[in-house]
């Protein structure tokens, strides 16, 4: 299983996440309200998760920066790999957590512990 792969699974494994697929990209949806952003486009992967609690630490990251379209001001930071590179999955599964907590109604959020 590639890194994509694995991260999506993770993503739709949470409670009511859903797939939607809008300009081409993957999105991770729980009622409506996207938490997370995945692509796989010419051997990059890219990541765009909503981190309101780690979001400072992201960005020390090299490979992350606030996302794009004013959407770094809220709290979303965007996240690239190059083909070759290997991300630290059990990290971006724990972004992807906090995405989805910080977006999905609060019964649904409680039921993803935090770390």
């Amino acid at each position: 299983m590639d890194a994509f792969d694995r991260l999506r699974g993770f993503g739709l494994a949470l409670p009511e996440a859903e797939e939607d697929f809008p300009w081409g990209h993957t999105a991770l949806k729980v009622r409506g309200k996207t938490f997370a952003w995945l692509d796989k486009s010419e051997g990059v992967l890219s990541l765009t998760v909503k981190l309101p609690v780690s979001r400072d630490f992201a960005l020390v990251f090299d490979f992350a920066e606030p996302a794009g379209y004013g959407l770094g001001r809220s709290g979303w930071v965007a996240s690239r790999f190059a083909a070759g590179e290997k991300p630290d999955l059990d990290l971006l599964e724990r972004w992807i957590a906090e995405s989805y907590r910080a977006v999905a109604p609060r019964k649904l959020a409680a039921a993803v512990p935090e770390d």
